[in-house]
Parts: structure tokens; sequence; C-alpha cells
């Protein structure tokens, strides 16, 4: 009789039991370093859910032996949005964990990251948001939270004051001396999907994240709408994640490639604006326009591409329209 293969050994863990959530497209060179990482670490459950993937990803991970695993297989690619909808519903109803801990493909906590975050006073909060960085150590600027500049006079003003400056994002987004180690656990109103742990709680009062929104915002959406439901959100510098990203930088900032994830990343913004702004909002669409019509210079010969993108997503969003098939946006996009 051949011999049976040892079962994975778990980690020792201590406090309340943690569902971490993953959501996979095509990059199996990502999720396997995720993976490993996860299951490193003290953990009880993994939920992955592979959007569709052509690369090998649903043979690998059925290929993984850990009992901690929890694979979800969608027929076709919901985008991160819907990933994330579906990965914390299978968390919800098929675990019984205290809390969650979203990620994507190419994020992961950093060793130790979990037993920082079950040693924190946790009764103070109901979502945590780790500090996240590049593998080299930098700060990973997609990923930084803010304090609603709407919601609280102070970053307002600040805001203010550095707009003529061009500087206007620094004066809500939490400055790098937030980062230490050593700073203290601070209330925040947006962070993202990569290291936000959430309690169960919490995610029964704030439901599933939209999955129609695809890609883009659904983050900034889900922890705006908690904030406003009443919900505490810290930002815990020694809980550390790595985000192996590499965005293309312009003049004006990100550049978006392929086209198809200008649309996403325009109408979902005006959603989130919408719910950051409140009475200001329509004041401030004239000034956002303006804004990200001045990005398409950093498309070169796709400038005329963009700004016709950036009109379509203008129009859904200022309507609330999130029921474009994803094949027009391709076309239109000329993706297809």
């Amino acid at each position: 009789m051949a011999p049976t293969a040892p079962r994975p050994s778990v980690p020792t863990r201590t406090g309340p039991t943690l569902a971490a959530v993953v959501v996979t497209h095509d990059r199996l060179d990502k999720l396997r370093v995720t993976i490993d990482r996860l299951l490193a670490e003290p953990v009880d459950h993994v939920v992955v859910v592979d959007n569709a993937s052509t690369d090998g990803t649903a043979d690998w991970l059925a290929t993984r032996g850990d009992p901690r695993l929890i694979l979800h297989r969608s027929e076709r690619n919901l985008g991160g949005a819907g990933g994330f909808s579906r990965a914390m519903e299978l968390a919800r109803d098929r675990t019984q964990a205290d809390w969650i801990v979203l990620m994507d493909d190419d994020g992961r906590p950093q060793p130790g990251a979990v037993a920082a975050f079950r040693a924190m006073e946790l009764a103070r909060w109901d979502a945590v948001g780790a500090a996240v960085f590049h593998p080299d150590g930098r700060i990973c600027e997609m990923n930084r939270p803010y304090r609603n500049p709407f919601w609280n006079p102070g970053a307002f003003l600040r805001t203010l004051a550095r707009m003529p400056l061009g500087r206007g994002r620094a004066g809500f987004h939490l400055g790098d001396a937030a980062y230490r180690a050593e700073a203290p656990v601070r209330p925040v109103d947006m962070t993202s999907f990569v290291g936000l742990f959430l309690s169960r709680a919490a995610l029964m009062r704030a439901g599933l994240p939209d999955p129609r929104l695809f890609i883009y915002g659904d983050d900034q959406l889900y922890t705006l709408q908690m904030r406003r439901q009443g919900l505490r959100i810290g930002f815990a510098p020694q809980v550390r994640f790595d985000h192996d990203t590499l965005a293309q930088q312009g003049q004006t900032g990100v550049v978006l490639r392929p086209m198809w994830k200008v649309f996403y990343m325009y109408r979902n913004a005006l959603l989130a604006y919408r719910v950051a702004a409140g009475p200001w909002f329509w004041p401030l669409v004239p000034v956002l326009a303006r804004k990200w019509r001045r990005k398409a210079g950093d498309y070169g010969p796709d400038a005329a591409l963009f700004r016709s993108l950036l009109d379509l997503a203008m129009r859904d969003g200022l309507a609330g329209r999130l029921d474009r098939p994803h094949a027009e946006v391709l076309r239109l996009s000329r993706s297809e």
C-alpha cells in the first residue's frame, strides 16, 4: 500500500476565527505566492473564487491538499466586484468565522500580520484596514486609506489649502507617518480590499459589494457605505500586507490598460463621489470632468478613445446605470 501523504500542518492560532478571501483571474504566478503565504499564517479558512481563469489556476488549486481551502470556480469572469461579492457570501455562509480578510491574488499578508491583527483590541472596531506596501517596502499609493473630507471639516480645509499646489489628495489621505509600525490605530472612512478585515457582525449589517461594478471602486463604495451606517473602520499600521502590483504612471496619475478599464474606473468613481460628497456632489461634477479630461494627454494615440470612454462613463455614472454589458464595453474600447 502506498504511504499516505501527511496532512498539511495548520499554524497554531489564538483569538477570533478568521477566513481569508481571495479573488483571482489568470494570474496563477501571483496566486501561488498568495496562497502559500496565507496557508503559512494561522487562518482557519481560505476561500478562493477563480474568475474563469484559463491559465491552469483550477488545476493547480485542485492539487492543494489543505483542508482549510474552500474553492469556487465561476463559469465567467465576474470582475473583482463580482468575485468579492461571491467570495464574501461563501465565507459568510460556509464558515462560522468571526472575521474575514479580503485580498486580490497579488495582495498577501506579511509574515506575522494575522498575529498582529489578533493582538488588537478588536472590540473597538467593526473593520480593520491593513497598511499596504509594495514588496520593495514603498507605501502602495493605490491602497492608501483616507478620511472623507466632506464628512471631516479638518480634512476638508486641508484639502482646499493644498489644491492650488496640486496636492489636494494629501489633505485627506493618511500621511506616511501613519504607517509607522508604532503609530496608533486611527479611524478612516475608506480603505481598500487588500487587507480589509471585516467582522461577521459588520458583514451581516453592510451586506455584499455590488457585483455590477465589475472592477474599481467597489472597495471605496463599500467602506464609505459602511461608515454611513455608523460602522467603525480602523487603520492598523502594525498589520502589514504586500501588494505585488505595477501601475504605469503618467503626468496626471495612473494610466489604465487595456482601455476598457477606463470606463469602469470613472463610472465607479462618480458613484463613490456621490456617496462621499452628498449635497456637494453636483457642484463637484464639472470640476471632476475638467480634471479627468486632462488625463487624455497621458494616453498618446489613444487620447480620443480615452475621451469617448470617459464621456460614456460619466453619462452612466451620473445616471446611476450599472447594466451596460461588459461585451459592449469591450467593443466600444476596441478591445474585443
